[in-house]
């Protein structure tokens, strides 16, 4: 949700589709095939219905979508330009975040030490939106408490973030902090249970047929998991393809520490910001769940989440949480391997 107005900050409109349904599974299935991963079908429904829906005008309006490399997400822009074809819309550009080839969409260009922080900034202040809703929401005296909050401070950090304010989102997470620290709970102890698995499907509640409800209503309390570390996982990548001698990266090492760092002291405000929060645990930072990673597999396994998969497992269990639910879509052969193939040597 925080998406839009971070990009609006940069300069472009961007429209953050509504969540998937039936509609979009069916448009999926007829514009694309049912050998391609789940979120792939949910995905170029979910662009057809948007675009067949009147809303948009077509010779002004382009469609974009996030990359995961090594994995069937690579082929996702030839998959909808294929599919808009089919649907009589060729003239709608498909502009890749990952690969920003200008060749094919010379008016699109995305600058990343201006974008970076600011895109930063967002994921960090709704993880910590995330954490505390779902902390609360299972213990609330009054229904709709946690959620009410919820919508309220991710509305009120909108403007600080097209205004690229991040001193005052950060304030602005304090007092959340303390305002959800104020609602009515119990004292009960419930069972935990962390949600791990592949991006689009834990993070989108239409593909996981609403997973996180389904446990607070039947009285576990959901840690979520967080968006940033799959983005700061590329820190750990290029350091270990590096190493390794598997690529040779055009930025020299000095310079991927400086980076890590600047992002860490930026990581470390928003933490400190967040831990006025009567339930707070502070986040291990994306070294620390490397090396529990490499546990049970070799780093070398980046395709989709990649190691980063049992990882976060590992964390959960690490934090307290014995139950993980973890999320495989059909046809996702990256995850299968990293969550399923690791499952048995992480009990």
């Amino acid at each position: 949700p925080l998406l839009p107005a971070a990009f609006e900050a940069i300069g472009y409109n961007l429209v953050a589709l509504p969540m998937g349904d039936a509609e979009s599974n069916e448009l999926g299935l007829k514009y694309s095939n049912n050998e391609v991963c789940y979120p792939a079908t949910i995905i170029v429904g979910d662009f057809i219905k948007a675009l067949q829906s009147g809303k948009y005008d077509l010779n002004k309006t382009a469609v974009t979508i996030t990359q995961l490399g090594q994995c069937r997400a690579t082929n996702y822009p030839a998959l909808i330009k294929k599919a808009l074809q089919d649907a009589g819309m060729s003239q709608v550009p498909v502009i890749s975040l990952a690969g920003l080839d200008k060749t094919e969409n010379p008016g699109f260009a995305l600058d990343f030490k201006v974008a970076g922080p600011i895109v930063l900034n967002s994921l960090l202040y709704g993880d910590w939106i995330s954490i505390m809703y779902h902390a609360i929401a299972v213990r609330e005296i009054h229904k709709g408490d946690a959620k009410r909050l919820r919508e309220k401070y991710l509305d009120l950090a909108k403007p600080y973030i097209v205004a690229q304010k991040s001193k005052q989102l950060i304030k602005l997470l304090e007092t959340a902090a303390e305002e959800f620290n104020a609602i009515e709970v119990d004292d009960k102890v419930y069972p935990k249970a962390g949600i791990a698995g592949e991006i689009f499907l834990k993070f989108n509640p239409f593909s996981h047929k609403h997973v996180s409800d389904w446990l607070m209503d039947h009285g576990v309390e959901v840690c979520p998991p967080t968006f940033h570390n799959f983005f700061l996982k590329f820190l750990v990548n290029v350091e270990f393809n590096r190493k390794n001698k598997i690529t040779n990266p055009k930025l020299p090492a000095w310079s991927m520490d400086l980076i890590y760092k600047l992002i860490y002291k930026r990581v470390h405000k928003f933490e400190k910001a967040a831990s006025k929060f009567k339930f707070f645990e502070p986040e291990p930072d994306i070294r620390t769940i490397a090396k529990w990673a490499e546990e049970v597999l070799c780093l070398s396994v980046q395709s989709g989440e990649g190691w980063l998969l049992p990882a976060e497992t590992i964390q959960y269990i690490k934090q307290g949480c014995n139950n993980v639910v973890s999320l495989q879509p059909f046809g996702c052969i990256a995850n299968h391997i990293a969550a399923r193939g690791i499952e048995k040597k992480i009990k």
